[in-house]
């Protein structure tokens, strides 16, 4: 055959004699991104079998590669990749409760987690709370105040990892404070402790799920003039976010809150209102400015300072905007103060140990205890 004749028949996919088509084999097909075999393909499924899937929709196969234990009393739900690393370990105790705190968790996530939190803790209490309390760091004491409380570990409930930061006790109470039921976290989850925003935020969407309609932030901070100097409690009017990170990216859960909340109030004038009254009933200072969240752990730079400053910041920390953004998320109205603990850095010339952080909240905290347990008692409700 010429040779003309056989570049031709090669280009329409046969060969002339050497054609090879009658010869049965897996079929195949042509795409953008070449041959591929669906037969092949159809019979490997048939052997292997659909790949199972987690929870959360992932492929088991690619979070452990061993086989899945199945769940016994008291265990709670695992990162299985976690758990298939930790059981190949020598210092493994079989059946030990596991949690991976870094695991991404999404807003459509939430309400299933949610809801096994909220079976646990109804297995320890029935209050109905009114508001959430949020303790920082060396603030805990407020919650020896509470009557007929009921206290829970962080590490107890489903999901949840024992607290690491000093200062914070790592518990969830409910009781009564000034005769009105709360649900009160001793301590909370941060970033820099590896956690993700969908940990962090947590708690402060389990207030909600237990009945809570508002939710109170404090914290301890940095000041960021010398007017905020330690011991200086500052009402949150807003705050600005530079963690880099938010718990409301992913598919979201429409049952809890919309997709793209509004933040113009975000710090409730309502609840600021209140907040400032308490503080004045108890002839307690209460100063007023913005809150800047960064990730931590290590405290800010003096041309950080400077520059938080120039932003409109007033006092700077490593929590509360994350719990901000979920509470309103989720429709709960937000009021919080910060106590001042140190000046920023480049104000004072001195380093900053964290223990001077954990003895100024020591020493200004019965302060903040006295505004927070007044506008507990004279807390008003949002109408409906």
């Amino acid at each position: 055959m010429p040779r003309a004749d056989k570049v031709r028949l090669a280009r329409r996919g046969r060969q002339g004699s050497g054609n090879r088509d009658h010869i049965k084999g897996p079929r195949t097909r042509v795409g953008r991104f070449g041959r591929f075999c669906t037969r092949s393909r159809r019979r490997s499924d048939a052997v292997h079998g659909s790949a199972r899937r987690d929870a959360t929709g992932i492929p088991v196969s690619v979070l452990s590669s061993g086989p899945q234990k199945p769940a016994g009393p008291g265990r709670r739900p695992l990162d299985v990749a976690l758990e298939a690393r930790l059981s190949a370990s020598p210092d493994h105790t079989p059946g030990a409760l596991v949690v991976d705190p870094s695991r991404p968790i999404t807003p459509a996530e939430q309400p299933a987690r949610l809801a096994a939190l909220e079976a646990a803790v109804r297995a320890r209490s029935d209050l109905v709370p009114e508001l959430g309390i949020v303790l920082g760091s060396g603030l805990g004491g407020l919650a020896d105040e509470l009557d007929e409380a009921v206290a829970i570990g962080f590490g107890e409930l489903p999901g949840w990892p024992a607290a690491t930061a000093p200062g914070h006790a790592g518990r969830l109470l409910l009781g009564r404070l000034a005769g009105r039921p709360v649900v009160m976290l001793q301590g909370r989850f941060h970033l820099y402790e590896g956690n993700d925003p969908g940990l962090v935020v947590q708690p402060i969407l389990l207030c909600r799920r237990l009945g809570a309609s508002a939710v109170i932030l404090t914290n301890a901070a940095g000041g960021l003039a010398p007017a905020f100097g330690p011991g200086t409690l500052m009402l949150i009017t807003d705050h600005i976010n530079l963690s880099g990170r938010n718990p409301l990216i992913g598919h979201n859960a429409d049952g809890i809150g919309p997709r793209f909340p509004d933040m113009t109030d975000a710090w409730s004038p309502r609840l600021r209102e209140q907040l400032r009254a308490a503080a004045a009933a108890e002839g307690v200072s209460l100063a007023e400015g913005v809150y800047v969240a960064l990730s931590g752990p290590n405290y800010e730079t003096p041309a950080e300072v400077r520059m938080l400053a120039a932003l409109g910041g007033h006092a700077v920390g490593m929590s509360t905007a994350l719990e901000c953004i979920a509470a309103r998320w989720a429709g709960l109205e937000v009021g919080g103060v910060s106590l001042v603990t140190n000046a920023g850095a480049g104000y004072s010339g001195e380093p900053l140990p964290h223990e001077e952080v954990l003895a100024a909240g020591a020493e200004a905290g019965p302060r903040l205890a006295r505004v927070i347990r007044r506008f507990v008692a004279d807390y008003d409700p949002p109408a409906g």
